[in-house]
């Protein structure tokens, strides 16, 4: 079971393109919500949960997590982001150091990252924050201006796979294939059946090609569509945003 913390509001900020953006604390941890104007309690709105990468922190990607944000609320949806354990000003994970020496170690030797620094690397960060996420949706699903069905966009793809795994509210996922995945992950994407959308960056610098086609084939949807784009980490098309805009107002309406 998850555990369930208080959401409280900390700050409540009008955009200028007439979303609202309210940051919160769930328990001690930290996240943002955006909502559109048209967000009312008598015409509540769909929620798509924003992921980010591991380690940076919600103010170093804020940036491109309120682009995203604005992108979401413009086609009527509420947007919300929460802090991973071991980013920003939350502690670090125990371990967490070492596993990234034996990450840059085995990079900087040629050696092959193996699957024990994968797993130490990946594992803990899932089982953390899925739980976290769940209490999350507990709380912003009782507003009154946001409401079912959820999605999820982005982030640390192995805590994608496990949200769609086990969380029934979670009806599509929009993820990024550009982080390392646990072979725990793979059989736990044979379990996922809700519509995916999977978008990969074919010369990312920091992806095992192979690994994320091989987590593609494992997933068990039926509908799965993977996108497949030339350049790096940080050369996503600006036309891959909008295919998947299309993809979350397919399936969250």
């Amino acid at each position: 079971m998850h555990a369930t913390h208080p959401l409280s509001f900390t700050s409540s900020t009008p955009l200028d393109d007439g979303v609202l953006e309210r940051r919160f604390t769930l328990g001690e941890i930290p996240g943002i919500l955006w909502t559109p104007s048209t967000a009312t309690p008598s015409d509540p709105v769909p929620l798509i949960l924003l992921g980010q990468p591991g380690g940076l922190g919600m103010d170093r990607m804020y940036p491109r997590l309120v682009g995203r944000a604005r992108g979401a609320a413009a086609d009527g949806f509420a947007a919300a982001a929460l802090e991973l354990p071991g980013s920003g000003d939350r502690p670090p994970l125990p371990g967490a150091d070492q596993v990234r020496a034996d990450l840059r170690a085995a990079l900087a030797a040629g050696e092959p990252v193996t699957d024990d620094i994968v797993d130490r690397l990946v594992l803990p960060l899932v089982d953390r924050s899925v739980p976290e996420w769940r209490s999350a949706l507990d709380a912003l699903l009782a507003l009154p201006e946001v409401d079912g069905p959820v999605g999820i966009s982005g982030g640390v793809i192995a805590v994608g796979v496990r949200l769609a795994l086990v969380e029934p509210r979670i009806v599509a996922a929009g993820l990024f294939a550009g982080s390392y995945v646990p072979r725990s992950t793979l059989d736990e994407a044979r379990r996922v059946t809700i519509p995916l959308h999977v978008l990969l960056q074919w010369d990312d610098e920091g992806n095992d090609r192979q690994a994320a086609l091989d987590l593609f084939d494992a997933f068990g949807s039926a509908e799965k569509t993977l996108q497949a784009n030339l350049g790096g980490h940080t050369g996503v098309p600006a036309f891959a945003a909008d295919d998947a805009a299309r993809f979350f107002a397919r399936h969250l309406r």
